[in-house]
């Protein structure tokens, strides 16, 4: 047995020790060697994906949940199938390595055309690719192989964005000694005279004033600051809201929540919550045109306090080095002694009737399901009908809502149910994803079945791309898809029978059984066609859409 330590087994105990217990990627002869250490590790599972997209996608779920997520693949075709999911980490501030096993040193040194590369001699096309979508990288030497791990991995974790690995064969292999301290990660501090700054300003805007409402957003949780948000919330008992993005940064079963702020789209209620506030607070908000139905936001800087990750502004004045968890912990230094909001707040949304035997609709499905997740779901909503579906409905305190609503990349969900899954195996994973985007990354559907993952997945069929009808183009065939037989596929990808069940839904009172059926049991998989039809479309949805066909006409001047 060779008990030399490896640089392969250097990076695999920084990876368990920052929390990973799962590698996902799809094997190739540059990473064959290093997979066996993986197979070796006493900690760590490989797990195979049908391609690198869905991979890639995984660990992006999985980073989400757990806090840092890896994907595996070959150098070359493997990394550049693999980097539409590293673009989407990036854009999302999502802590992912990309780990690509490369030729060895000496056949790059020699500059043949070898297989995977552009035949040109040039092995370094794809790290100048990747530096666009990744925050560090680095291709392994063996004099320096330890210390670059150690600075990716690190600002890795740092900066909450993907990172780069190169890794040649005979790299892989070279012998290290074993780390004696751990991973030296630089935490961000907040600079202590900035933050008084910071606090004598925001006491002054808020002296004399009717207590702020709060708008929050996702950043609240890339800054890890969800703990003193909620402490301020409930402290001070601020009514807030939160964009589509960050749903879950806030309680949104409290009695002080307001609903989703989507700009000109927002329920009226809300809209005049947050836009009419006396003070505003926004923390950890970061508007892009779909969550803000297109930047129609409306808010006063000079009433506002905004909070980012590393930076506060009070009334448009920025003080820099200012950490999102102090000032919301000042914040709260300042409110707690004012009396708590009187005014009235958004009345409820009406009960929700009981599941009809007409044609299912979108506004019943998401009804339907909503009323269906309890308060441990892992819900993974993907973009179109089934995000924007789920936009205006609350979530039991403790569910998880994970989108992507930025990077937008139809299919996103379905392998990174996979990821979540795996990082949260206390959650009930649910998956809403409409027809088109499902056949995008329909081939991990198998590889959820090989990991006897007990999901909860709801296709809704309304034939075709109905987010794209919604914008332009309603009846036209760019729009239309193949129509599958949905309910046929987990048997086709390998389930057996017994450990998984599926239905047609075509009514409410279908629905609703079929989502009674998943819950009574929670060891099976659960795969639910819903059918709707192709132009019914969510209410929010049709104004988001509106917004977006306004902002992708052509100018007349």
């Amino acid at each position: 047995m060779n008990d030399t330590y490896t640089v392969s087994d250097h990076l695999l105990d920084r990876l368990a020790e920052l929390g990973v217990e799962h590698v996902f990627g799809v094997p190739g002869d540059f990473t064959l060697g290093f997979l066996d250490h993986i197979d070796a590790h006493p900690s760590i599972e490989w797990i195979g994906t049908a391609n690198e997209l869905g991979a890639g996608y995984a660990a992006d779920g999985y980073a989400r949940v757990r806090g840092l997520g890896v994907v595996c693949t070959t150098f070359g075709v493997g990394e550049l199938s693999a980097i539409n999911a590293v673009a989407g980490s990036y854009a999302e501030h999502v802590p992912l390595l990309h780990l690509v096993g490369s030729p060895s040193t000496t056949v790059q040194a020699a500059g043949r055309p070898t297989h995977h590369s552009l035949g040109d001699g040039d092995f370094e096309h794809t790290l100048r690719m990747t530096t666009e979508v990744t925050i560090a990288q680095a291709v392994l030497s063996a004099d320096t192989a330890v210390a670059e791990i150690d600075r990716v991995l690190g600002e890795i974790v740092r900066t909450g964005q993907p990172g780069y690995l190169s890794v040649p064969t005979d790299v892989a292999e070279h012998p290290v000694a074993r780390a004696d301290d751990p991973l030296a990660i630089e935490i961000p501090s907040s600079d202590p005279a900035a933050l008084a700054a910071f606090g004598a300003a925001a006491r002054q805007l808020l002296a004399d004033a009717p207590s702020p409402v709060v708008l929050a957003d996702v950043f609240v949780h890339r800054a890890h600051a969800e703990i003193e948000l909620h402490e301020l919330l409930d402290a001070a008992g601020l009514r807030y809201a939160s964009l589509l993005w960050g749903r879950r940064v806030v309680d949104e079963s409290g009695p002080n929540h307001l609903g989703t702020y989507i700009g000109a789209a927002s329920d009226p209620g809300v809209r005049d919550a947050v836009e009419g506030a006396a003070r505003l607070v926004t923390a950890g908000v970061h508007f892009t045109d779909l969550i803000s139905g297109f930047f129609s936001q409306h808010l006063d800087d000079a009433t506002r306090i905004d909070l980012l990750p590393h930076t506060a502004m009070v009334s448009g004045t920025v003080f820099e080095q200012v950490e999102m968890k102090d000032a919301l912990n000042e914040l709260r230094r300042i409110l707690p002694a004012r009396e708590r909001s009187t005014e009235p707040r958004t009345p409820p949304p009406p009960p929700r009737a009981d599941p009809t035997d007409g044609a299912l609709t979108q506004d019943e499905q998401w009804q339907l399901v909503a009323a269906a997740i309890g308060p441990t779901d892992v819900v993974l909503a993907d973009q179109g009908t089934s995000y924007y579906g789920m936009g205006t409905h609350p979530l039991p305190s403790g569910a998880v809502l994970i989108g992507q609503p930025l990077w937008a990349s139809i299919g996103y969900t379905l392998p990174a149910l996979l990821g979540a899954a795996l990082a949260a195996p206390d959650r009930r994973p649910v998956l809403l994803i409409g027809d088109g985007a499902a056949q995008l990354t329909i081939a991990e559907l198998g590889t959820i079945i090989r990991a006897r993952i007990p999901a909860v997945i709801v296709v809704s069929n309304n034939n075709g791309y109905t987010v794209e009808r919604a914008i332009h183009g309603p009846t036209k065939a760019y729009n239309d898809i193949a129509p599958w037989r949905w309910t046929s596929l987990p048997a086709a990808f390998g389930a057996a029978p017994g450990a998984h069940q599926t239905f047609r839904a075509t009514s409410g009172r279908e629905l609703a059984a079929a989502l009674a059926a998943a819950e009574a049991h929670p060891d099976r998989m659960t795969l639910i066609e819903a059918v709707t039809a192709e132009l019914d479309v969510p209410d929010l949805l049709t104004r988001v859409a509106r917004a977006a066909a306004q902002a992708n006409a052509p100018r007349r001047d």
